[in-house]
Parts: structure tokens; sequence; C-alpha cells
């Protein structure tokens, strides 16, 4: 999605994608969120209740039946989010829709309900073009770099984080997905928000919120999506797709 460092709350998927087809990377990736989800919530990691959750889940609402109508892979989607309480800017979805939204995402952008439309779509499309299932492929190198990263939160937080960890190292450090997959989801993710009612025009200003909130410093998020296209690039590209979006967005109302 962008430049913040995609954490994934949920369970590695065991799937080695030459060898699975769209059911079965859908399936795996299921049970591995609904384990996740489970040992999140029973650890308070879930949230439900909140003004930002709530939001987060009529935006979905709204988004779902655009997603399922434009679902083109000949596999039904079983789309679900769960909200997860992290002050980090953060959101995924994987195979076959399940998806995370992380609160500190809203809360520290301030994002209103079209720019969470924007992440929402770029996150949908990024399902609905099987992009996480071009990239699973786990490695040993960063299955031994999760098992550290888990040791490590561990011994800060004195909380276990492993139960989140393998999809970290999938959506965080396997991943980022590539430059064209980026800009694929942007591309479909405006037209799916424009047809579902939220206002295109807001997909570029969310550029400028996650600029000025990630400062080009260089740090470790950047330099992990560092394959991604710029923010500016990401405005400009949204910008030129505006009259396309706009068309969309004013048949939907």
């Amino acid at each position: 999605m962008t430049k913040s460092f995609w954490l994934a709350a949920a369970l590695a998927l065991g799937i080695i994608t030459g060898c699975a087809d769209t059911r079965s990377v859908n399936q795996e990736a299921a049970s591995s969120y609904t384990q996740a989800v489970s040992k999140m919530r029973a650890q308070g990691m879930v949230d439900t209740s909140s003004a930002t959750a709530k939001r987060i889940h009529r935006v979905f609402a709204r988004l779902k039946p655009v997603a399922e109508k434009e679902n083109e892979t000949g596999v039904p989607f079983a789309w679900e989010i769960t909200v997860m309480k992290n002050n980090e800017l953060n959101a995924w979805a994987m195979p076959g829709g399940k998806m995370m939204f992380y609160t500190g995402l809203v809360d520290r952008l301030q994002l209103n309900d079209n720019e969470i439309a924007t992440v929402m779509g770029h996150e949908m499309a990024h399902a609905l073009k099987e992009h996480g299932k071009q990239s699973v492929n786990f490695n040993m190198a960063t299955g031994i770099l999760a098992e550290i990263s888990s040791v490590a939160v561990a011994a800060v937080t004195g909380v276990d984080f492993r139960p989140v960890i393998g999809l970290t190292q999938e959506y965080g450090l396997n991943k980022p997905f590539s430059r064209s997959n980026e800009t694929e989801a942007d591309e479909v993710g405006l037209m799916l928000m424009a047809k579902a009612g939220f206002n295109p025009q807001a997909a570029p200003h969310l550029w400028e919120k996650m600029s000025q909130a990630t400062g080009g410093s260089g740090n470790t998020i950047e330099s992990i999506l560092s394959t991604h296209p710029t923010n500016a690039a990401r405005q400009a590209n949204l910008e030129r797709l505006l009259p396309q979006a706009m068309a969309l967005y004013e048949q939907s109302r």
C-alpha cells in the first residue's frame, strides 16, 4: 500500500504458489487468518467497539458488494475485515479477501471515510488481482528473521507476537509487491471506491498525508518498501485517472 511498514497480523501461509490454485490458496489464507484473529482477540488486540473501528466497518460494508461484482478469479471470496489496535500505518488484504486494518492508520492520519475507502479499495484490488497468490513464496532467510523478530518483540513488550509474525514475514518482508502491482492496485482501487460512492478526489490527497507522515527519513519502513512507487508518482497517476473515476462516482450517486 504505502510507505508504511506492512506488518500483518496472521499466521504464515504454508503454500508454494506454483503448486496451488486460487481456491486452495484462498482456503489456506482463510484458515491462517481465522487462527491468527482468534489469538489476537484473546490478547485484546482486536477492536470492535471504537468509533474508528465502526467507521472502518461501515466503509467495508459499502465496498464489499462492489468488490464481489469485480471478482474475475472464478472463485467467490469470503470477504472479511478485522480492525487491529495498533499505532502503525498499516492495512493489508490476503488472498481470498481476508483483510486487516490498523487503527493507527486512521487515527494518526485523521482519515475521513473517502480516504479510508482509498486505502481499502487499494487493498481489495490486491486481492482481486491475486497479487498475493503471485508472491506467496516463503524461504529460509525470512523464516529465520521472522522468528528473531518475534523473540525481540516479546522481550521488549512482554507479549508473545508469534501468532502475528507469520504474515508479517509474508506481507512485510517477502513483499512489497512490485511497482506494477502497486500501480495496478492504486488504479483498480480508485475505480472500486468510486463505484461504491466514495469521492475519488480524496485519493491523491491521501498520498500528501502519507508523505507528511513518513517524511522521507530513510528509516526501516522506507528501506523495506523502497520498491514501491513514490508517493508523488502515485498521487500524479491518481490525478490522471480522476476524470474516469469521477464519472463512475457520479453514476453511483
